[in-house]
């Protein structure tokens, strides 16, 4: 979520959150708003499946939670247990089953999700368009699939002292094609520099 490590391994991403994850929250703590305003959007119903692919400190799990109410299920899942550690001393674990698992091979039921959740995820996947996959793997035809991040590429890259390019896979050309070649549909693109959303269906 924090610098732009695009393909990085597991083995890197690890290490990068592990270093970052005691104080994670303090240092973007008005991120709150951003993530409740893109759970409205992700148009969750009571009693949905649903996971947060890499929740890192499970910022979005109460609103997940508030989402599919008491009959619904919210799943965490992060390749870092520091990250889930912090999400527990936040008492988030009370919104959410945690797992400790990789994306890429998610020990979750083909088709079991009613949607996927990914918080500033998609600049840190090994295999962008084989982790995608595995990610519609997990959800039901007509599922969905909402990418965040609570700020947009433009301000992120200032954040980070970068410019953007053009082969950033959150830029829409790059994107829409990348999810549809990965089961899912992009219905909705949003990149303002108060959040960044994209919004997909899973394909039969």
């Amino acid at each position: 979520m924090a610098d732009d490590h695009t393909h990085d391994d597991p083995t890197h991403v690890q290490a990068f959150f592990t270093a970052r994850a005691a104080d994670w929250d303090t240092r973007f703590p008005d991120d709150g708003p951003a993530y409740a305003a893109a759970v409205a959007d992700l148009g969750l119903r009571p009693g949905d499946a649903v996971l947060d692919a890499g929740c890192g400190t499970g910022r979005a799990l109460p609103f997940l939670r508030d989402a599919v109410g008491p009959g619904g299920s919210v799943l965490g899942a992060d390749i870092t247990p520091a990250m889930l550690e912090a999400a527990v001393l936040a008492g988030r674990h009370r919104a959410a089953q945690l797992l400790i698992a990789d994306v890429a091979r998610l020990p979750v039921r083909t088709g079991a999700l009613d949607a996927v959740f990914a918080a500033g995820l998609i600049s840190h996947l090994p295999r962008p368009a084989e982790n995608l996959r595995e990610l519609a793997r997990t959800v039901r035809p007509g599922g969905l699939l909402a990418l965040f991040h609570p700020i947009g590429r433009a301000a992120l890259a200032a954040r980070q002292g970068r410019q953007i390019t053009p082969d950033d896979l959150r830029a829409e050309p790059r994107l829409r094609p990348l999810l549809a070649g990965s089961a899912w549909r992009m219905t909705s693109y949003t990149d303002e520099n108060d959040r960044f959303l994209a919004l997909a269906v899973r394909q039969d």
